[in-house]
């Protein structure tokens, strides 16, 4: 029942971001710009649908591990089986900063990808429960969803800019652009991050279920969380912050609230622990 709650409520979410994202075409220029809204959503899901797996590989210097007896493959080799799944491709990424994350558009094209600094940092019980965290994101297809959550808003703040800028051809009030072009991508955004966090709920309980047991992964949310916050990652890109294990923004940890807490891309870690803590086995 909590997984299909999620799942209703990720459509519906993503229904509104598009029909914000139609709603801003109309605005600019009517049925052209309808039509314009349309088409640059579209396509930016394309290019994201193809390559989203190799942009975030890249962007974080991720390098393959091919080595079938390598601690780390024969690791997520494993917990691949438990949950049913094919084999991901690995990566290690040379940050220090603690974290991890999955990509690719489907089960058979994912890659699950860990940090230098997380292997340094978690014990073989701990990175179990993130990478089973990281597959069920996988087996959830959680990582299509949040790109294309991630590709709409980022078309929807583009489209504001336009509105504001650049070839309005209808009668809109100044303040009301202004106010589309500040609001938009506010808005957009703040459902992007709804989905990013339902999911993460739903990827702890599976984590658990995969592995057996929420200790690894409630042992690992402390330490990532605390670390986080001292180490920031390198070449830190907002967009892609959906996308990891815990917020890898330094200052951004489970503490605090109102505005802070508004626009985090993930659950506070709190949350997170006190709904493991309560897990239990087919459950």
């Amino acid at each position: 029942m909590h997984r299909l709650v999620n799942n209703t409520k990720t459509a519906v979410l993503l229904g509104g971001l598009f029909g914000l994202i139609l709603l801003a075409g109309q605005l600019i220029g009517g049925t052209t710009g309808l039509m314009f809204a349309f088409l640059l959503g579209g396509a930016g899901n394309l290019v994201a649908f193809f390559f989203s797996d190799k942009i975030a590989l890249a962007s974080m210097r991720g390098k393959e591990v091919t080595d079938p007896s390598h601690p780390l493959v024969t690791l997520v080799a494993d917990l691949a089986e438990r949950a049913d799944l094919p084999m991901p491709r690995v990566y290690i990424c040379p940050q220090q900063a603690p974290n991890a994350f999955a990509t690719g558009r489907s089960p058979k094209k994912a890659a699950v990808a860990v940090t230098q600094g997380a292997l340094q940092l978690l014990t073989e019980d701990e990175l179990a429960g993130v990478m089973a965290h990281e597959l069920a994101h996988v087996k959830n297809r959680d990582t299509l969803t949040s790109t294309v959550a991630a590709t709409i808003a980022g078309a929807i703040s583009s489209i504001g800019w336009i509105f504001m800028f650049g070839g309005r051809d209808r009668d809109v009030h100044p303040l009301a652009a202004l106010g589309f072009m500040i609001l938009a991508p506010m808005a957009a955004g703040l459902i992007q991050m709804a989905i990013s966090r339902s999911r993460e709920f739903v990827a702890d309980h599976d984590a658990a279920e995969i592995t057996g047991t929420a200790d690894g992964l409630i042992s690992a949310l402390m330490k990532l969380e605390a670390t986080a916050q001292r180490i920031p990652l390198q070449h830190e890109n907002p967009a892609q912050n959906h996308m990891f294990i815990v917020q890898p923004l330094a200052g951004m940890g489970g503490g605090g609230g109102g505005m802070k807490n508004l626009f985090r891309t993930h659950p506070k870690t709190e949350a997170r622990i006190e709904a493991l803590q309560a897990w239990r086995p087919g459950v």
